[in-house]
């Protein structure tokens, strides 16, 4: 399978400067420099690269929304979304631990092809050795005169989840608390310091360089259609061979799973996570649904930040839905009062479903919890508050069956 982001990870010195050179290293970005901005968009445009660290958002189109200079003179920024938080999703900490540079070089295409002068790579607070690693290629790359076009600055979270949504990364890096925006406006237009910002992450930014350097005719024909490239996917769960996997955007559920050595041995398929444990799951039915935003989308779930988890059959599916209710109910930020409430009410719900007291109007209230959650919030948190456990009650409605049974028996 062709891969672009992980082809070198036999090389123990890809971190290091020289080693990335001369795998044409930073190639790109001495092709962007001889482009206009506006050439390097259209570049980007005919890549079909959609943003991989959730939304999917095609980004030769975000970097469109940006104000041109002349109309709106003044400062715009890049910021690298490196909080990588969501529980299944360790792909960014790969590639900044083992491609640093690769990173930097695409951070430096985006400067300029909005016309930024100044870059920031926003770090999860956790992530203190991939901080050192890019930290130190990031001075590699000044001293070899790379950024004399726009200074990249580093700067670290402090272990807040909903930091990972793009204003509520803009809001922390403004010193304030990490509530998210109600758009519009959108960053692009009023970010950082209510300036003109780009937030992408790692994947997409580090996908940049093969895109300068190709072409984006090249990069659009690896994937499928309006979903150019190649996808990352942080595999775990109960698989032979956990992993980070990359290939073509369309693959087959089936063929990610193959390469990660298939179900643990002796058990079977229960069901898939795709994205994240904000997504909805796949099931067995679905092994042949090809894996882009679209097609995942129109399944009912998303392909979000690629943090693929999969379950057997010993797996139940009110325990994960509890798990997954306690996570957001500890990191919801309280900003939007349907999320926090309705959080703390599911996962009271299911953990009471867990201690044998299940009963009849747990589904129906979780139910409605759910729906008056959903489209009732600023950020895709809440959205995902209401979502997920009805999206597990609704394909493992047996699990739920037997909670309430035992709840009844007690």
């Amino acid at each position: 399978m062709t891969k672009i982001l992980t082809k070198h990870f036999d090389e123990p010195k890809l971190h290091e400067l020289e080693t990335y050179k001369r795998l044409d290293g930073y190639k790109g970005l001495e092709k962007a420099l001889t482009l206009a901005p506006a050439e390097v968009t259209a570049e980007v445009l005919k890549s079909n690269l959609r943003g991989l660290g959730g939304a999917g958002f095609p980004t030769g189109a975000k970097w469109g929304t940006v104000p041109p200079v002349d109309k709106v003179p003044g400062p715009r920024y890049v910021v690298v979304n490196a909080d990588e938080s969501e529980p299944g999703c360790f792909k960014d900490r790969v590639l900044l631990t083992r491609a640093p540079h690769q990173l930097i070089e695409g951070l430096l295409i985006a400067a300029h092809a909005i016309g930024a002068k100044e870059a920031f790579i926003f770090v999860r607070g956790e992530y203190q050795n991939q901080y050192d690693i890019i930290e130190k290629a990031v001075k590699e790359a000044e001293a070899a005169g790379y950024t004399k076009h726009a200074k990249l600055m580093l700067m670290r979270g402090a272990g807040a989840y909903i930091s990972g949504l793009d204003t509520a990364l803009l809001e922390t890096m403004e010193g304030k608390k990490a509530w998210p925006r109600q758009p519009p406006p959108f960053p692009t237009v009023a970010g950082l310091m209510a300036k003109p910002t780009v937030v992408n992450n790692v994947e997409t930014l580090s996908m940049l360089p093969f895109i300068l350097r190709e072409g984006g005719e090249a990069f659009a024909k690896i994937g499928s259609a309006k979903n150019g490239g190649t996808v990352v996917f942080s595999v775990s769960g109960h698989v032979e061979k956990p992993g980070i996997y990359e290939v073509p955007m369309g693959s087959k559920l089936r063929d990610v799973l193959t390469l990660a050595g298939g179900v643990r041995k002796g058990h079977t398929l229960k069901c898939v996570i795709p994205g994240g444990t904000s997504m909805p799951p796949l099931m067995e039915k679905d092994l042949d649904l090809a894996l882009d935003f679209d097609q995942i989308r129109a399944a009912g779930t998303f392909l979000g930040a690629g943090g693929m988890i999969v379950l057997d059959e010993t797996a139940d599916a009110v325990a994960v839905a509890h798990n997954i209710e306690r996570f957001l109910t500890h990191e919801s930020c309280g900003q939007c009062t349907p999320c926090r409430e309705g959080s703390y009410w599911n996962e009271e719900i299911l953990e009471r479903m867990l201690h044998g007291k299940g009963t009849p109007e747990d589904v129906p209230n979780m139910t409605r919890i759910g729906e008056n959650i959903t489209g009732k919030v600023i950020c895709a948190l809440g959205d995902t508050v209401g979502m997920v456990t009805r999206a597990y009650i609704q394909r493992f409605p047996e699990d739920f069956k037997k909670r309430i049974s035992d709840g009844q028996k007690s």
